[in-house]
């Protein structure tokens, strides 16, 4: 098994000529050469958080497997947070809070890498606002770009800056930095906005979790804000049938989006979009920018 270091750490590699994504032909070496080509711009945005994985060890077309625990074998160098669930049993998650982590976690085929609001040092404690844009049947990502904007003046009312990035999936995230809030208080205000906007515009929003009730219209998910939920992190890869990107987007991109293959990105076309338009969302990561909650 080829071993190769990184920033001091020997990591063992192997099966890099495998086929992860079958339909575009992408392989598991390109899988680690996309996280190694984004990591300075993904890393800030999951270091010092507990990190859940989607592994497909086979190919995203193979078994794909959730897990939180630390896997078999994590190298001591590797950064262990541990921290009590709403169970009160304690939980130990990895944090990837460098390339080497990133570059182990990407030879393992953790393909995807989800975060909650909330960072290991202060649990509960939420530095995060995220409303999850979820077209039901009927509705596309063109149509949760009409919902963004919407949420966008809403927020700004409340003195809140959000940015904007594909889920890497169907639909849309929104995020904001909050200071002085908790998961709990974040949560019962994005169920207040979404619900807000649901009245407002019935026909293209619902904030109900009924998915029967989803049919025509954009599902604004509130839930995310829970400390229990976590959210596919900025420029992670997603485990679809192609190697399709959470990227973030610029609100004149929004605006004018008239399709939803405008909105599509993957590992191959990120790294230069992200040397030519810089980290589009750079704000999320400023404590000047940081919101309070209203009461």
């Amino acid at each position: 098994m080829p071993i190769t270091e990184v920033e001091g750490r020997r990591i063992k590699v192997s099966h890099l000529e495998r086929v992860f994504w079958p339909e575009t032909g992408t392989t598991k070496g390109e899988l680690l050469h996309y996280y190694a080509s984004v990591a300075e711009a993904l890393l800030p945005y999951v270091s010092g958080r507990p990190v859940s994985f989607v592994r497909t060890p086979d190919g995203v077309d193979g078994q794909r497997f959730f897990q939180k625990r630390p896997p078999a074998g994590t190298p001591a160098w590797v950064t262990v947070a541990e921290h009590a669930r709403s169970s009160g049993e304690l939980m130990e998650q990895v944090q990837v809070d460098d390339l080497p982590t990133l570059m182990w976690a990407a030879n393992l085929a953790c393909v995807e890498l989800h975060t909650p609001q909330w960072r290991s040092a202060e649990p509960q404690v939420a530095d995060r606002l995220v409303l999850d844009l979820d077209p039901g049947p009927g509705r596309t990502v063109v149509d949760c770009c009409r919902v963004a904007l919407l949420l966008r003046e809403r927020l700004a009312r409340d003195g809140i800056e959000v940015c904007a990035k594909t889920s890497g999936s169907k639909g849309l995230h929104l995020l904001a930095a909050l200071r002085e809030a908790t998961s709990a208080g974040a949560a019962r205000y994005a169920k207040r906005v979404a619900q807000e906007l649901e009245a407002a515009h019935p026909d293209l929003v619902i904030s109900r979790m009924t998915r029967a009730d989803r049919a025509g219209r954009v599902f604004i998910d509130w839930s995310q804000n829970s400390a229990k939920k976590t959210t596919a992190a900025p420029y992670t890869v997603r485990a679809r049938p192609t190697p399709t990107v959470s990227a973030p987007l610029s609100w004149a991109e929004i605006a004018a989006a008239h399709t939803p293959a405008e909105l599509v990105f993957t590992l191959d076309s990120l790294p230069p979009r992200l040397s030519t338009e810089g980290d589009l969302l750079a704000p999320l990561l400023d404590p000047v920018r940081a919101a309070l909650l209203p009461r």
